[in-house]
Parts: structure tokens; sequence; C-alpha cells
């Protein structure tokens, strides 16, 4: 089998890593950007030991929090302009996908004068400000990959910066930011990257390593599922304990190393347009649409779908639909209209033209939205 491995990140994972790890900071320079959403790290207390880290090493630093849920272009652009403005030499970003997807754009665009129509062309320099990422949900994995996803209004959808130029040079895994975190928001994320790792079993570029590192994240994911059940079911958040927090930490961030080497396929192409025109969470729109995928993926490989539900300790599809159903609830409403809109626009995406080992037809993308809201 050929294939290329490249996960250049350096992870620092467990409790206290950022303070403990403070040194790594004064090989990127002497002045940070930090990179935020409007309030999220300043309650989780990420901010707190970032800050607290670059007082120890003498490093200034300045804070952008202005980055939205679904970040957009113009918002990088926003931020790339303030790190011109201070002159900074690194960025450091905290926060779930959002806050760690507009940074990689920003360290691009801070470096580099990029048109917005070139923005996604691929065809950049080498000159970008170095990335430490600090995840504060466990989901995107976007700590360990590539990519920067940024809400694209001229295609009504979102869309990938993939460049191993913005690969974060370092990540802090500390599951104490997720104490906190919501139910809801906890299981979305956690669906996302179980997205990740499934959809990368599934795609053209999987390999022996992606598989390994897919499989093991399936089985945290899996491991942490009773738990999260029993919250949804008691509504008591305090039931998602610290263990079960490092343990979907640790899912996500397998995860991503997945997609930093195969991509996402069909799955995240048709969940891109619920979140952009019905506003449902990321994580929430794949899990919606993964096991009627996975499904229309069995017709032609059995096998492959087989080994998937043998890592969950399943034998039949049923099963993973069942538990995904407990975990997201009832679904959103869309139309026949829409049906056909989102089918149109996943078909034009990289995921399913180039990543697919079972590619769909649009027709085989209307029969899967169509079965999933109950719309045939």
């Amino acid at each position: 089998m050929n294939y290329k491995y490249h996960m250049p990140t350096k992870v620092f994972s467990g409790k206290d890593c950022i303070v403990n790890n403070s040194e790594v900071f004064k090989s990127l320079g002497t002045k940070a950007m930090l990179v935020t959403g409007r309030s999220s790290a300043k309650k989780n207390g990420s901010q707190d030991d970032v800050i607290k880290a670059l007082k120890a090493e003498g490093i200034e630093y300045v804070i952008f929090d202005q980055v939205m849920a679904n970040p957009t272009i113009a918002c990088s652009y926003q931020g790339s302009e303030f790190a011109k403005q201070h002159g900074v030499d690194f960025i450091i970003t905290m926060g779930g996908g959002s806050p760690m997807d507009a940074a990689k754009a920003m360290a691009l665009l801070a470096k580099q004068n990029i048109k917005e129509e070139d923005l996604f062309n691929g065809q950049y320099s080498q000159d970008v400000l170095p990335i430490v990422a600090v995840p504060t949900t466990a989901g995107t994995g976007s700590e360990v990959t590539q990519y920067s996803i940024l809400t694209n209004d001229a295609v009504e959808s979102k869309t990938s910066i993939a460049s191993e130029l913005i690969f974060p040079k370092v990540a802090f895994v500390d599951a104490k930011y997720m104490m906190g975190l919501p139910i809801a928001t906890t299981v979305n994320t956690a669906v996302d990257a179980l997205s990740h790792s499934v959809e990368g079993m599934l795609s053209i570029r999987s390999s022996v390593v992606s598989d390994a590192l897919a499989k093991e994240s399936i089985k945290l994911f899996v491991k942490c599922c009773p738990v999260m059940c029993e919250a949804i079911k008691q509504d008591d958040l305090s039931l998602i304990n610290e263990s079960t927090r490092y343990d979907l930490m640790q899912c996500a961030v397998l995860a991503g190393m997945v997609i930093a080497q195969t991509g996402t396929t069909a799955g995240h192409a048709m969940g891109y347009s619920l979140t952009y025109f019905k506003d449902i969470d990321h994580g929430r729109a794949n899990g919606l649409v993964l096991p009627g995928y996975m499904a229309f993926v069995e017709k032609q490989k059995p096998a492959l779908i087989a080994e998937i539900l043998s890592v969950m300790g399943m034998t039949q599809l049923s099963e993973f639909r069942d538990l995904l159903d407990v975990l997201l609830g009832e679904s959103e409403q869309i139309s026949i209209a829409d049906v056909d809109k989102y089918s149109a626009k996943a078909m034009l995406t990289g995921n399913i033209k180039a990543n697919c080992k079972v590619a769909p037809t649009e027709q085989d993308v209307k029969s899967i939205f169509m079965e999933r809201f109950d719309l045939a």
C-alpha cells in the first residue's frame, strides 16, 4: 500500500500542560496574538493559563476576541490586519473549531497578500505565522489538521483552505477546559469527532496508519456513550466527569489526525448545507446524515461497514442509527425543495467528487436526505 503520513504538530496532553510547558512559547517569538471567541476562553480558564505561561516567559501579547461561530472570510481578514498592526510573531488560538479555523487563515493572511477570490486556490508562499492551538471542545480536531474551514457566502456553504503550511506547530490538549460545556455541545462535538474517524475509513486516502488512529478514536467515542446517554436522560451535566472529558479529547485529537491524512467524504458534504441554511451545529449535521451514507456504502462494500461496526461492538447498522437517535434526539425539518438544493451543492464538493470509496450520485444524496428527514 502506498501512502504518505505527515503530522508535524507537537502535542502536549494532560492537566495544566500549558503552564507546565511554558518554555515552548519562547521558541516562537516575543509577541503573541491570542485568537478566541467573545467569552468562552475567559470562562473555561484557557485564556488565563495562556497568559500565565506567556508572562512566565516574558512574552508580550494582544487579544483578538471577535471570532464568531462558523467564522467568515471577512473575520479572517480582519484578524490578519490586527496581527499586522500589532507586529505579532505568532498566534495562539483557544476554543472550538471556529477560533482555530479562523486563526489558521489569519496566520496565512498576516504574512501574504492574498485576494479574497484566491483564498482557496492553494497557491501560497511558504511565509506564515506559527500557530499554537488550544482546543476547548472535543470535536473538530483542528488542533492537528492543515484545514481552515470558513463560511463562504459566495457559494452558500463552507470552503476549506487546505495547506500543510497551517498545521499548528504545537497543540495543548487539556480536558479541564471542557468541564463546563453543555450536554448538547459535548454530544455534538463528540459526534463530529466520530464522523471524522468513520469518514476517514470511507475515504480513498485511508491507510493502515489512518485506520489504526480511526479505530482507536471510535473505541473512545463508544466508551463515552453510556455516560453521554445517561446525562441526556437525566439532564445532568455533572455526570460527564473529567475522565470522560479526557477520553473525548483524545477521541477528537486522534480523529483530527485521521482527517489530516484522509480528508472527509459525503457526510460532511451533506452536512455543510444543514449548517449554512438551517444553522444546525456542524457535528450534529454530520451525525444526522452519517448512518444513511453508511447504509449507501454498505450496499457495495458490506465488509467495510462491518469492520467499522465491529470496532463499535455492533453487528448491525441499525444499532448505530439507534445510538445516534438517542444522542441527537429528534431531527430538524427540511423540505423537498431543501433536499434538491442541498444535494446539488453537496455534489460540487471535493469531498464527494474526489474522496469517497463509494461515491454517491446526486440522486443517491437526495435519497439519503429524504429517508433521514422522513420525506420519502
